[in-house]
């Protein structure tokens, strides 16, 4: 997805540079915070819940939990990443706010989405890499229609 909203702007293709490349910082805003919070909430994770009703509490490691320190780690990377690209003129600070607000509702969905059908009879073809991709593509389609509806 970062890389296609990348060729969009060099391209030209409409809407417009500014919404491709804020696409391109949400895509990858998106997959540092869902790494990040994977990582961190297997390694210092106090408490972990499935992502889905009724969250009970789960193992670290479980496919589709979160816990409040992965999270939190997930968050802060994605704005990391949205400050970084708000320093090199990438985005402007709505655009860091949207990059990041989009980041973590795509990777709460990829949660949900994993706890709901990753090794699931009938979802052998919907991969670990199959839902991280839907992760970035959603990321980045959100904060570019979230970025045009702002701008309007």
């Amino acid at each position: 997805a970062g890389v296609l909203c990348a060729l969009a702007v060099l391209g030209g293709v409409p809407p417009s540079p500014e919404l491709w490349r804020l696409g391109f910082v949400a895509s990858f805003c998106s997959k540092l915070s869902d790494t990040t919070a994977s990582e961190v909430g297997k390694a210092y994770g106090k408490t972990t819940y499935l992502s889905t009703p009724p969250f009970a509490r789960v193992p670290r490691g479980t496919e589709g939990a979160v816990s409040l320190e992965g999270t939190v780690a997930g968050v802060g990377a994605s704005l990391l990443f949205a400050g970084v690209a708000l320093l090199l003129g990438q985005v402007d600070e709505r655009g860091a706010l949207v990059a990041t607000l989009a980041a973590f509702v795509a990777t709460t969905g990829e949660s949900w989405l994993g706890a709901t059908t990753q090794g699931k009879e009938g979802f052998d073809w919907l991969t670990n890499d199959v839902v991280n991709g839907i992760q970035i593509v959603f990321a980045a389609a959100m904060a570019v229609a979230l970025g045009g509806v702002l701008a309007a």
